[in-house]
């Protein structure tokens, strides 16, 4: 969405979409996990995996929503290489990967590091604000964004912590 904007400002309203749809599957998959008896992975391990996905999608969500609602005509790089970040650190094929929990470290390294960039593009975003007197509200504004970002990439490694987790009880 950030690559394209403001073209792409309609994906917002597909990006909610997604996180309702998010939320009513982790409300299944806990009440289903509530109603077994038997769980493949222990109880508690699937809520906390399925919380820490559903607060990624909780901050992407957020990040969309506020480009609109703050009316962001253009974003800022660091917004666009903090959600490259973001795209690299959830790639679609982490539910493959983490089949039968098996050499997994490459992957833990990878998120690690993506968080670390991430960590380095917030911090680098946030002075940006502050170099050549900003607009209180341009900074305002961005900061929102910015942390929003953040927190998305640092809810990828805590998922990938989780992951990691489950990985060494059954491996």
């Amino acid at each position: 969405m950030l690559n394209g904007w403001p073209e792409s400002a309609d994906l917002a309203r597909e990006i909610l979409l997604v996180e309702q749809e998010g939320d009513r599957i982790t409300h299944d998959l806990s009440k289903r996990t509530n109603s077994t008896f038997v769980t493949p992975i222990d109880a508690e391990d699937i809520y906390s995996l399925a919380g820490k996905v559903d607060d990624i999608v909780d901050h992407i969500e957020e990040t969309a929503d506020f480009m609109g609602l703050y009316r962001i005509e253009a974003p800022m790089d660091r917004a666009v290489a903090m959600a490259d970040v973001l795209v690299k650190a959830c790639p679609p094929r982490c539910s493959r990967i983490c089949r039968g929990f098996k050499d997994l470290d490459k992957y833990w390294i990878e998120i690690h590091q993506l968080e670390n960039d991430g960590d380095r593009l917030f911090r680098e975003a946030f002075a940006s604000l502050f170099a050549g007197g900003s607009d209180p509200m341009v900074v305002i504004r961005w900061r929102d964004i910015f942390l929003r970002l953040e927190r998305a990439i640092d809810a990828t490694e805590e998922a990938a912590t989780v992951v990691e987790t489950i990985a060494t009880k059954y491996a």
